[in-house]
């Protein structure tokens, strides 16, 4: 009898799974952990592939303590209604196993798919705003457990991105409210220096260095909970400063500069311990991602970083855009990942729309009048 129904219950899943992403507005938004992804799978399927599904979407961030990018929790079929309004879902089987959730996975992709998946050139599929706005729904399928796991370490990092972006776009919409933001410097930096960064009301400029082309924002100065974000960039640059060596050197420089205590005696450095270099897409441009741990040259203090350096060919510059934290008593990660959100609001004055444009030149106008 219980197979029975969960096999009557697989046509109706089929249909809603098969409905796309339109009347999306009328769906709730997605609740739910950030971090947190709850995986569909049957035990014995999970038990054997948890090791592979962690090490992909439990990856460790230092900061400096090691905490898990996602955590995995697994639910069983029969929840899966319940589950509908989570943020982050991952529907998992091999199409040869046994289990209830094989049933499932096999109904709700047709047969071309399938095939596809037999053929092992397909193995993730991802649905947005499946159930709930702002929702990844990602389906990971193999003819075979073995395939399946191999397909997994194969594809770590993209299968971790779309977590992970998908997460920054929700961080993103709490973040950008125009009520908390700061247009008054907005309106400054896009004005005298051609770029503009969201900036919220409760960051402090720090410090404006035009000779040294450095912008320093502050936020909860000499608390328990502080975040700093620097913009820099370099005149008449050359793309062949974008590499690891070259950032390392010219952010070290910048902070031994200006990330000082205030007796003038020690300064952040970067630690040696933990750092990384990685090339990405920074809104539509090549860039060096650099993420490590920052530290007091005296050892008395540290935290994460997160560092994105490119050069603009419209202007010539090289544009390094960095975010830190400092926060010894707390969790860390939800906090870069507000930082590293922040930095990609970025945009050169090239790519600021004109009513945004024209909003920013008004409220720069009175300012300077």
């Amino acid at each position: 009898m219980k197979m029975k129904r969960s096999l009557l219950i697989i046509p109706f899943i089929y249909t809603a799974f098969l409905i796309s992403a339109c009347n999306s507005d009328q769906k709730r938004m997605a609740t739910g952990i950030e971090d947190k992804i709850y995986v569909i799978a049957d035990s014995t399927d999970y038990d054997q592939i948890y090791p592979v599904l962690d090490s992909v979407f439990g990856k460790i961030i230092y900061t400096p303590q090691p905490e898990k990018s996602f955590d995995l929790l697994r639910r069983d079929y029969a929840l899966l209604e319940d589950l509908k309004t989570l943020k982050n879902i991952i529907i998992l089987a091999p199409l040869n196993s046994e289990g209830i959730v094989a049933k499932y996975v096999n109904a709700i992709l047709d047969s071309t798919v399938r095939s596809k998946v037999r053929s092992d050139s397909e193995f993730v599929f991802n649905k947005y705003d499946l159930w709930a706005q702002n929702q990844l729904v990602m389906v990971l399928t193999a003819p075979d457990m073995e395939s399946l796991k191999n397909n997994l370490r194969s594809k770590k990092e993209e299968l971790i991105y779309y977590f992970q972006k998908i997460s920054n776009k929700r961080l993103s919409q709490n973040l950008y409210n125009k009520k908390f933001e700061n247009e008054k410097l907005e309106a400054k930096f896009l004005n005298e220096y051609g770029w503009l960064i969201y900036v919220q009301n409760d960051l402090q400029l720090a410090i404006e260095e035009p000779a040294d082309n450095f912008v320093w924002l502050r936020r909860s100065p000499d608390s328990e909970m502080e975040r700093w974000i620097f913009v820099h960039w370099i005149e008449n640059a050359s793309p062949e400063f974008l590499n690891p060596d070259s950032i390392y050197k010219e952010r070290n420089r910048l902070t031994e500069k200006y990330y000082r205590t205030s007796d003038e005696k020690f300064n952040v450095i970067i630690a040696q311990d933990y750092k990384t270099a990685t090339e990405v897409n920074f809104n539509g441009k090549y860039a060096i991602a650099t993420q490590g741990l920052w530290e007091m040259n005296d050892k008395s203090m540290g935290g994460p970083f997160i560092n994105y350096t490119f050069y603009d060919e419209e202007t010539r510059r090289i544009y390094m855009l960095d975010g830190s934290i400092y926060a010894p008593k707390f969790y860390k990660k939800s906090l870069i990942q507000q930082v590293d959100v922040m930095l990609q609001s970025f945009m050169t004055e090239k790519e600021v729309s004109e009513k945004k444009k024209n909003e920013l030149n008004e409220i720069y106008k009175k300012e300077n009048k």
